[in-house]
């Protein structure tokens, strides 16, 4: 199965932990790496707009997607989260296996 890195910005720190705990605790993603102090420059309702954002990296796969969007989209204080999956094309093994593992639901 597939692993993939999500990745979404939030406003701040707060937000993004809640983010974080809840899609690890509901097993939507093995673990969520927050990068605090990340620029971002964008255009939004015709304006270029700049706001320092915490980065998430979500280690996630792909069967697991569908469920974890619509979370972030339920948790997420933005009208229009960012949310974007890249596949990881490689790793080591024993990681990406590990990544695989915590995301099924085995209840």
């Amino acid at each position: 199965m597939p692993v993939l890195i999500a990745y979404c910005t939030c406003p701040d720190a707060a937000s993004a932990d809640v983010l974080a705990r809840a899609l690890v605790a509901e097993r939507l993603a093995a673990c969520v790496s927050e990068m605090p102090g990340v620029r971002s420059t964008y255009r939004w309702e015709g304006r270029v707009e700049q706001g320092n954002e915490v980065l998430l990296m979500i280690k996630t796969t792909t069967e697991q997607l569908d469920a974890l969007t619509a979370r972030v989209r339920a948790l997420h204080p933005y009208e229009l989260p960012e949310l974007i999956a890249v596949e990881a094309v490689g790793g080591l093994a024993p990681y990406l296996d590990w990544v695989v593992e915590q995301t099924r639901d085995d209840d």
